[in-house]
């Protein structure tokens, strides 16, 4: 899962600093840390209705979509996975 956490970041990473037209994620990068954060809430309140639900695969569908928008919001406010493991690690 590490690979495809960090290959994910890299192209998002890539986008944000190379903008291809018609790109999803350059349009959020365009829009701005309002759209990416109402995207995150979004994706956050679709994961708790999928758990709600207890269907496995909507519930990874929607964890997915959650994890790309935090990943493009992390990209946003220049925050590296590895900060984020750093931080996951120190609280073992």
């Amino acid at each position: 899962m590490n690979e495809i956490l960090n290959e994910l970041y890299q192209v998002i990473t890539d986008r944000k600093k190379n903008p291809k037209e018609g790109s999803y994620t350059c349009y959020l990068f365009d829009k701005g840390l309002d759209k990416i954060l109402k995207k995150v809430g979004e994706e956050a309140s679709e994961t708790i209705i999928a758990a709600k639900n207890d269907s496995k695969e909507e519930i990874v569908y929607e964890v997915s979509d959650l994890l790309y928008h935090l990943m493009v919001l992390l990209v946003e406010k220049d925050i590296t996975l590895e900060q984020i493991a750093e931080e996951l690690k120190n609280r073992r």
